[in-house]
């Protein structure tokens, strides 16, 4: 039914819920992906996107909570300050490329305090994820380049494909 309207792109927000019961979330998210349809995750839209890579999640033991939280997005270096409201984690390698059925995938982002991943993106198509709240605007506007990119990618998939 999501690939029947055509969007522009699909967008997974946040929570609440445990990722390990999103399975229809999950194929969903899969189903989109091999469409490679645009896609940004948010939260536990992170986390259903990393099991639609196939990776695992896991409950932290206390969960991260709050502002002011620090975050390295691990394709520019930047650090950013966010804020956090999780308690679930996706388990990727935090240093390597992954494969994917739908082509090799990385970490892109880490929580600085503990080593958590919090962001993913594939490498060969249109869809990335943080763990965080990039609409809280903690920085106050760290995480605001991440909208800009998933319109982007919107933008660009419409150019590749002018029936979009």
């Amino acid at each position: 039914e999501v690939i029947a309207v055509d969007p522009d792109g699909v967008f997974l927000s946040n929570g609440p819920g445990d990722p390990a019961t999103a399975d229809h979330a999950v194929e969903l998210t899969q189903g989109v992906l091999r469409n490679r349809t645009p896609l940004f995750g948010i939260c536990l839209g992170n986390q259903v996107f990393g099991r639609a890579l196939g990776r695992g999640t896991y409950k932290l033991v206390y969960g991260h909570r709050g502002i002011n939280q620090p975050v390295q997005d691990r394709t520019t270096g930047k650090v950013e300050i966010t804020a956090h409201n999780h308690g679930f984690a996706v388990d990727a390698p935090l240093d390597d490329t992954f494969d994917t059925e739908f082509g090799p995938a990385r970490v892109t982002h880490v929580c600085l305090n503990d080593d958590v991943v919090e962001g993913l993106a594939l490498l060969d198509q249109p869809a990335f994820s943080v763990q965080y709240h990039p609409e809280a605007a903690a920085g106050p506007h760290d995480a605001a380049y991440l909208f800009d990119r998933y319109t982007q990618m919107m933008t660009d998939d419409a150019t590749r494909d002018p029936g979009r």
